[in-house]
């Protein structure tokens, strides 16, 4: 049996959870020393769920439109140096 198409989670809208299962509160804790093995599982103290910066995709994005462009710039200096100019070629049609 197939999902309806309204029914299925997109990737776009998930959004950061503001509630850590006690589980992954357990980890945390531990990290921090907040929390030994042996410890009682309830009364936990609150833990800060950290959300995640997406900055970092626009920053990869710039260093590859700057590749491109220098390696555009480098086939147009080869091509200058092959031989016509670039509107002598269009002429010769």
């Amino acid at each position: 049996m197939t999902l309806d198409k309204s029914l299925r989670i997109r990737t776009g809208s998930l959004s950061d959870r503001n509630v850590l299962t006690r589980i992954e509160r357990l980890k945390k804790l531990e990290e921090t020393d907040r929390w030994a093995e042996g410890d009682s599982v309830f009364g936990l103290a609150k833990v800060r769920v950290e959300k995640l910066a997406l900055k970092r995709k626009k920053k990869v994005k710039k260093e590859e439109d700057e590749l491109l462009e220098g390696a555009a710039l480098e086939e147009g200096a080869e091509a200058t140096e092959a031989g016509a100019p670039d509107g002598a070629a269009e002429n010769e049609s």
